[in-house]
């Protein structure tokens, strides 16, 4: 079988990124950014779907399958696994997330034969044996209770789980004690079965590599892949619940608190407007939370907002840890800050602080050879297509203080306003008129 060779994403002579794909005779997509001036290579085999793509029962089945993928092989014992890739120098890893699944490794280039056998063959021959999968439930059920004990992720849970109610997007990643109990071979088999499918994967890699001589090895690998496959993705957007939640945990010094709003999705036109307001808002030591709460107030060691974006929805938040006693004063001042927001358009100033730090951002997360192989695949999966560094960057100065506003403006509604608080929380009362802003 020949592969079907799409032009180059950007001209071969580009300064900037040499990118090209190809796409397989079974559907497969491969992704590369030839970088000379390096030693390593990083690859990545994407599914196109996570957690978020889940029906209810099966909750943590995508994780559930991340992890046993490398319990062994066809031809490999999970020990032979780690023994190979440490004979390489290899790191190999994987992670699940709410609409992503990722196996991948890095390596020198010298070494890039073994590697991806290795990737490969992890991907497409795993067993699932009956022992195997017991032995997993029991370590993830393990990791179930210690991310329970931490009173960060809890709330960030607590928060997302009330903020998407009833929605597989709200569903822990992990899945939950009685789901990840009931998964047995036939479950692991089945999900296996449905989501490893070129329809639903991407091949990308970055490094110094040869794109042609790498696509051949790749179909070489991955030629028994049958073409096809059904679309696993949710299709329906979720609707945020503008909830108050709040957990007693006598245990804990500190009440931890989540608050947030619905926001755009990752491809929104608006997106960098958006990630400029988090930065000044609390995306950093000069944002206005740390300075307000942390260095003016000294009413918290941690706290910031962060956006999380999806495919069709978003949400922008902000947490905090900080006394029972300091929360109300917390939630006013926060109030405070997102009223400000509104009212009084950011400073150039305060702006271009925060472009700069976004642009810098941006180039130093380029840097290696593994960000750049998520990189191609993310921006394959959300937009179809590549944006270069000068793109980005005219993008984000061509932001204004009054488009931030209008965007403030819309986003701090108190009706759309979601509250998480865990801890000891004593006789502490939130009412949806504290939220205001």
């Amino acid at each position: 079988m020949s592969a079907t060779l799409v032009e180059p994403l950007l001209p071969v002579s580009s300064p900037v990124r040499n990118l090209r794909r190809t796409v397989l005779p079974n559907g497969l997509l491969v992704l590369t950014e030839r970088m000379e001036h390096m030693r390593s290579v990083s690859m990545g085999v994407w599914i196109d779907s996570g957690s978020r793509d889940e029906a209810p029962e099966v909750n943590g089945i995508s994780h559930f399958v991340e992890h046993m993928v490398f319990k062994g092989t066809t031809s490999r014992s999970a020990q032979q696994l780690a023994m190979e890739v440490d004979q390489i120098g290899g790191n190999l890893d994987a992670f699940t997330g709410k609409e992503q699944i990722c196996f991948n490794i890095k390596c020198l280039d010298d070494n890039l034969t073994p590697a991806l056998d290795l990737l490969s063959d992890l991907v497409l021959h795993p067993t699932f044996t009956p022992d195997d999968i017991a032995r997993e439930q029991g370590v993830i059920l393990e990791e179930i209770k210690m991310d329970e004990d931490n009173p960060d992720y809890l709330v960030h849970e607590i928060y997302t789980q009330n903020f998407w109610k009833g929605d597989a997007l709200g569903r822990p990643i992990l899945g939950t004690v009685k789901t990840v109990s009931s998964f047995d071979q036939a479950v692991v088999r089945a999900e296996y079965a449905r989501r490893f499918t070129p329809r639903n994967m991407v091949f990308s890699a970055a490094g110094n590599i040869e794109h042609d001589a790498f696509v051949a090895s790749v179909e070489q690998q991955f030629a028994s892949l049958k073409p096809g496959g059904e679309n696993v993705k949710q299709v329906t957007a979720p609707v945020a619940n503008p909830h108050i939640a709040l957990k007693h945990k006598k245990s804990l010094e500190q009440v931890q608190v989540c608050l947030g709003v619905p926001a755009p999705c990752v491809t929104d036109e608006r997106r960098y407007a958006i990630y400029l307001l988090n930065s000044i808002l609390g995306g950093g030591m000069s944002s206005r939370l740390f300075q307000t709460i942390r260095e003016d107030e000294g009413m918290a060691y941690s706290i910031y907002s962060e956006m999380s974006p999806f495919r069709d929805v978003g949400s922008l938040s902000v947490y905090a840890g900080t006394s029972a006693d300091k929360v109300e004063k917390l939630l006013r001042l926060t109030m405070k800050e997102l009223r400000r927001l509104k009212d009084e358009a950011v400073t150039p100033a305060e702006l271009k602080r925060a472009k700069d730090q976004m642009k810098s951002n941006i180039v130093l997360g380029l840097e290696s050879s593994s960000s750049r192989m998520s990189n191609l695949a993310r921006q394959q999966m959300y937009y179809g297509r590549f944006f270069g560094v000068d793109e980005i960057t005219n993008e984000i100065e061509a932001v204004t203080p009054e488009q931030m506003q209008a965007i403030a403006r819309e986003l701090f509604d108190a009706d759309k306003m979601a509250l998480a608080m865990l801890g000891n929380l004593g006789g502490l009362k939130i009412q949806r008129s504290d939220l205001t802003c």
